[in-house]
């Protein structure tokens, strides 16, 4: 019974692909007209991954639905979400040294 339950905290590791990897299997899809399942099914992928990587891959290439998020999108995103918490963290830095000066010139 303990031997289950060990089991089961275990962390799942997920798996990373690299561009080119991704770019392939989104090309047996699009360019050789496989559909998503067996491609999936011919690199041990869940047919989720492989759809979700051909769904971003047609809005990359604006053959997506309209207002679709491309990949620069996103990471635009990111990055001035990342900005957007340095600002707020600078200016509560700001206002604790302006609430401690005034205190001292008080």
């Amino acid at each position: 019974m303990k031997m289950q339950a060990k089991a089961k905290k275990q962390k799942m590791v997920r798996r990373r692909f690299s561009d080119e990897f991704k770019a392939g299997a989104v090309a047996l899809v699009l360019k050789e007209k496989k559909p998503v399942a067996v491609v999936a099914n011919d690199l041990g992928l869940s047919t989720s991954v492989v759809h979700s990587w051909v769904k971003q891959a047609k809005a990359d290439s604006g053959r997506g639905p309209p207002g679709a998020t491309t990949t620069s999108d996103k990471d635009e995103l990111a990055r001035l979400m990342k900005e957007n918490s340095v600002l707020r963290m600078e200016r509560e830095i700001l206002k604790k040294a302006a609430a401690f000066f005034a205190r001292e010139s008080a």
